[in-house]
């Protein structure tokens, strides 16, 4: 059986991950002024938004998540003539209509496939698989990279979304924003009041990064540090013992809302490298999508890993 996957773009991995593993990917829509962006993970367009120094007034986007339709058409006009089965993996399905905009898809998907399927050769029945990472941007990860190697280990459709609905349970997804007063107008933007003016202005006159997590569909901040350079220390030097102490997965995801060279510079950077190492795990490492650097602000950075529950202190 041939088993594909897709993703919803609000997932950062790499692009050299998604093309090695033949992924498909599920676009948003972008508009920020009369500016409009296909978030596709595809990095020429990423870099077309960040050319742009739309700055500040990215707070204010529209975005809009792959449509019902646009989701059929994915599958009818591709997928079902290339796959048996396909694994869908959403962002949280608490953040993003994207969820349940595929599960609606899949009843049409699976009413029409089978003349679809016939005239491109293939026989026997198309299967779909949906699974909700309950996470964000590279929190979304550990669960997709997961999925690839169980396919690749010839596991089974239920083995690949068990196993990938087990990690996203475990996933932990970490966010650390350069502007916290973005973040507010953002927040603010999309009906969200958790960010107060007092604490914006406070934070932006001290230097004091939050740290956000998302972990099973909710999101908050679990942390605060002076400076964005310690807050990344903090955070890499989380990921290492977290490594240490062994992951569920093999594999850790870093976005970040500019220049890889940048993140890559940052303390602790180097150390996290030599712990995953030494641990044999792989570090997948990707510019956040266009999605991500609207809702976190540029130059903000992701982690995501899979792990036992326990208790980050920051």
């Amino acid at each position: 059986m041939r088993i594909g996957v897709a993703i919803d773009a609000a997932c950062d991995v790499p692009q050299d991950f998604l093309e090695r593993n033949d992924i498909a990917v599920m676009p948003i829509a972008v508009k920020v002024d009369s500016e409009r962006f296909k978030d596709d993970r595809d990095p020429a367009e990423i870099q077309r938004f960040r050319d742009r120094k739309l700055g500040s007034r990215s707070h204010s986007a529209e975005t809009e998540a792959s449509s019902v339709e646009d989701v059929q058409s994915l599958f009818i006009d591709r997928l079902v003539k290339e796959y048996d089965c396909v694994v869908c993996l959403t962002i949280m399905a608490t953040r993003s209509p994207i969820h349940d905009n595929v599960i609606k898809a899949s009843f049409a998907i699976l009413k029409n496939y089978r003349p679809v399927r016939e005239a491109a050769g293939r026989s026997g029945p198309f299967l779909m698989r949906v699974v909700d990472t309950r996470n964000i941007f590279a929190g979304a990860g550990p669960a997709i990279a997961e999925t690839v190697r169980m396919i690749q280990a010839g596991k089974s459709p239920a083995e690949v979304r068990e196993r990938a609905a087990q990690v996203a349970d475990c996933s932990y997804g970490y966010m650390l924003p350069r502007d916290l007063n973005y973040l507010r107008s953002r927040a603010r933007s999309k009906g969200d009041r958790s960010v107060s003016f007092l604490s914006s202005m406070l934070g932006t006159a001290l230097d004091i990064k939050p740290i956000l997590r998302a972990h099973r569909g909710e999101t908050g901040p679990v942390g605060k540090i002076r400076g964005f350079e310690q807050g990344a220390l903090a955070l890499f030097e989380y990921a290492a013992k977290r490594v240490q102490a062994g992951l569920m997965v093999p594999s850790l995801s870093l976005s970040y809302g500019g220049d890889l060279d940048e993140m890559r510079d940052l303390p602790g950077y180097s150390r996290l490298v030599r712990t995953c190492e030494d641990a044999g795990v792989q570090i997948l490492e990707s510019p956040m999508g266009i999605t991500g650097m609207v809702n976190v602000g540029e130059g903000a950075m992701t982690l995501g890993l899979a792990s036992e529950d326990h208790v980050a202190e920051f």
